[in-house]
């Protein structure tokens, strides 16, 4: 058991600390890289997971529902636990409740159970997208607009992608190859920036992160396990949702 989840999390370890060594030698600007990655690469990979034929939207219903309770369960315990504490909750609660599906949980996910599992993938972080770019932005900043919704290439690709799904119209084989292969550039692109990105971390408020890093992944696998019992979910969807709900 040691073994699989050294061989699972290992590809991901390994190049984040490329990324770590290559962000503290050359300090690159990744702004053009993650701008390509948002507009163009990832909604490739939504299309392509969404709209390829082994994705039944149907099958997944269970962990979309679970990832939007884990979202706003997590949320609603780690409030309490900020306000114990001390600490303002538009500081903690937002990272709790937006973990780090893309760097971290997809292709966690992947090495871990497989390719046929990019379709769920997706979809959890298509559940988190939204609320991110609503919710998230209410706790900040206390404006909402729904209406910004429509301008993310990630949602509008993964709308089409799901109506080509639910239609069955069938989409021309080679072109549903060149997505894919632009959507595979992203996973390891993410992976990459994470890494980069944490070459320039602060550590001065390093107290808050560590109470963040352990409130985040206990309430999320607490809310998934709990819903997971109750909604009488498959052990298959129920470790999908338990992954999603312990990640950083």
């Amino acid at each position: 058991m040691f073994l699989r989840i050294i061989s699972i999390v290992f590809p991901i370890f390994i190049i984040v600390m490329i990324g770590f060594v290559y962000g503290r030698r050359r300090r690159p600007d990744m702004q053009a890289a993650n701008t390509l990655n948002i507009t163009v690469f990832l909604p490739a990979l939504f299309f392509s997971a969404l709209a390829g034929k082994t994705f039944n939207l149907a099958d997944n219903v269970q962990i979309a529902i679970g990832c939007a309770v884990v979202v706003l369960g997590s949320g609603a315990l780690t409030w309490g636990v900020a306000r114990l504490l001390g600490i303002d909750p538009k500081t903690l609660v937002p990272p709790s409740m937006f973990n780090n599906v893309g760097n971290m949980g997809l292709p966690l996910m992947l090495l871990t159970f497989g390719e046929q599992t990019l379709g769920a993938g997706v979809v959890l972080m298509l559940v988190v997208t939204v609320p991110q770019f609503t919710v998230g932005i209410w706790l900040l900043s206390g404006r909402f607009n729904l209406a910004m919704l429509w301008r993310e290439p990630l949602l509008l690709a993964a709308g089409v992608g799901m109506f080509v799904s639910l239609s069955g119209v069938g989409v021309w084989q080679p072109l549903l190859v060149a997505m894919k292969l632009l959507g595979d550039i992203s996973i390891g692109l993410m992976i990459f920036a994470l890494g980069v990105r944490l070459s320039t971390a602060q550590l001065g408020a390093w107290r808050i992160g560590v109470v963040g890093a352990a409130v985040t992944p206990i309430t999320g696998m607490l809310v998934a396990w709990a819903f997971g019992a109750l909604a009488n979910m498959s052990l298959r969807d129920q470790s999908i949702l338990f992954v999603f709900g312990a990640l950083p």
